[in-house]
Order: structure tokens, then sequence, then C-alpha cells
């Protein structure tokens, strides 16, 4: 299986946490895990809450696990709030219904991994974040919005 080399996910966190300093966001936690699930890179940021890096591991977590981006869990969370409560419960709470976490593939469109980011105002900004390292890395973020 490809994976997210060490390199790209160090360079994935850092360029997130720095566009996060430039934006004014407060403290960042990053998350990047490869295509199994397990953490290739946990990056907290000084200031960083302690539950933020397993928000941030459930972000990328949950994308890989239902292999959807997070904007697709929200929505379907809506549609369906027992049934994401299921998910959620059987995913032993690694999954969470908004954005943030986002899946890295390379230029082939080859799965790399997933990044997750926590600690902004909004989870949109979290999101920023995360597309911000990913495409720092040269890799190709997928978010399930229009413009990635």
């Amino acid at each position: 299986m490809t994976s997210i080399s060490l390199t790209a996910a160090v360079t994935i966190a850092e360029h997130a946490v720095a566009f996060g300093v430039e934006h004014g966001y407060d403290p960042l936690t990053v998350a990047v895990l490869d295509p199994g699930g397990h953490p290739v890179v946990l990056h907290r940021q000084d200031g960083s809450g302690i539950l933020r890096p397993d928000i941030a591991t459930a972000k990328a977590w949950g994308v890989l696990g239902l292999g959807v981006p997070n904007r697709e869990i929200a929505r379907r969370a809506a549609a369906a709030p027992a049934f994401f409560t299921s998910v959620a419960v059987l995913a032993q709470g690694r999954i969470l219904d908004v954005p943030g976490g986002v899946f890295v593939r390379a230029e082939s469109a080859t799965l790399l991994g997933a990044v997750g980011v926590t600690g902004a105002a909004t989870s949109a900004e979290d999101e920023l974040a995360a597309i911000a390292g990913i495409r720092a890395a040269g890799l190709v973020p997928e978010t399930g919005a229009p413009s990635t």
C-alpha cells in the first residue's frame, strides 16, 4: 500500500501550523495518518488544549474510516443523526462530522493518507490550514468542496 512519507507528513504539519500563525488562529494541533489510519505525525502547537490531539486524529480517521470527506460526513450525519451516532459508537469516538479532516492524495489521485486539524475558531479555518499544509508538501487535498 502506498503511504505518505514522514518527510511529507512533517511538511504538512509544519506548514499547517505556520498558516494558522500567519492568519492569527488559536494554537493548532495537526494529525497526519497513513491510509490505514495509523499516525505518522502528531504536531501539537504550544497552548493547544489536551483534547486537541484526539480531535485532530478523529477528523482524519473519520474520513479514512468512511471513505468520504468530512463535509460529506457532516451532510450524512445531519440527514441521519441516529445512524451517525451509531457509527461514532462503533468507531469508538474516532470520528467527527465537522470540516478539518482532509484526504491527502498524490497527483495520480492515489490515496496517501489523511490530515486532521483542530484548534482554530472554526472548523472551516481548520480545513484551510490542512489544505495549506498538504499543498506545501506538493500533494493534493480532497475536502469534498467544489474548489478542491
